[in-house]
């Protein structure tokens, strides 16, 4: 019987052909290495990379614990100062607090100088005098006509001068905690009673060009 042979349609068993097959086999498992080799090299540097970052990380906390703890914390870098508009602000919020003579916390209530102190410590972080009388000596004189909110306005309520004080908001108005039965409350300066006794006005701090809300 003759051998059997393959049929001309089965190239791939041909010598030559399975001599070419190997060679590409050999070929496409190089660079398959290679390519592993080069992804083992990019994630070896990678991790090198975020280990120094580490380091360097550890050791500035290692030097500096508390400097390293702040640098996490969003606090704003250039913080423009307070003005006296953040005091007519804080007073504002203490609408409605009752009247009481000697009061100094929205808990016991506020007279007119009690409620100026506290928004002013709250507000500006400033200790001011207890008494309206005394207050009337703090920051600078202001004209009528060069209001601004924020400034401290004055009245003369029981016989003498500057007995008793408020804080400007514009427009000709002003917060202050009245007298005996009131409330901290809103009122204009151009009622008679307050028009008639206006002393003058005082500013604690510096305010923006902006700020100037002058009485007409």
């Amino acid at each position: 019987m003759p051998p059997h042979r393959l049929p001309r349609s089965f190239p791939y068993c041909h010598p030559s052909n399975l001599w070419r097959g190997a060679k590409c086999f050999v070929l496409l498992a190089t660079l398959a290495l290679a390519g592993c080799a080069s992804n083992a090299t990019n994630q070896q540097a990678q991790a090198d990379t975020k280990r120094s970052a580490r380091d360097q990380y550890l050791s500035y906390t290692q030097a500096d614990p508390l400097g390293a703890y702040l640098a996490t914390k969003d606090y704003p870098q250039n913080t423009p100062p307070k003005t006296t508009k953040a005091l007519a602000t804080t007073a504002l919020n203490l609408l409605g607090i009752k009247y009481r003579f000697g009061g100094e916390t929205p808990n016991t209530g506020f007279d007119c100088s009690g409620l100026v102190s506290y928004a002013a410590e709250k507000s500006l972080g400033l200790k001011l005098p207890r008494s309206s009388a005394e207050m009337a000596r703090e920051g600078e004189s202001v004209k009528t006509t060069e209001l601004r909110r924020g400034d401290l306005v004055f009245f003369n309520t029981r016989g003498h001068r500057n007995s008793h004080v408020g804080i400007y908001l514009g427009n000709k108005k002003f917060v202050h905690a009245p007298r005996a039965g009131a409330v901290v409350r809103v009122e204009s300066m151009d009622i008679a009673y307050w028009k008639k006794r206006y002393n003058g006005a005082r500013r604690l701090a510096t305010n923006n060009t902006s700020d100037m809300l002058a009485i007409n």
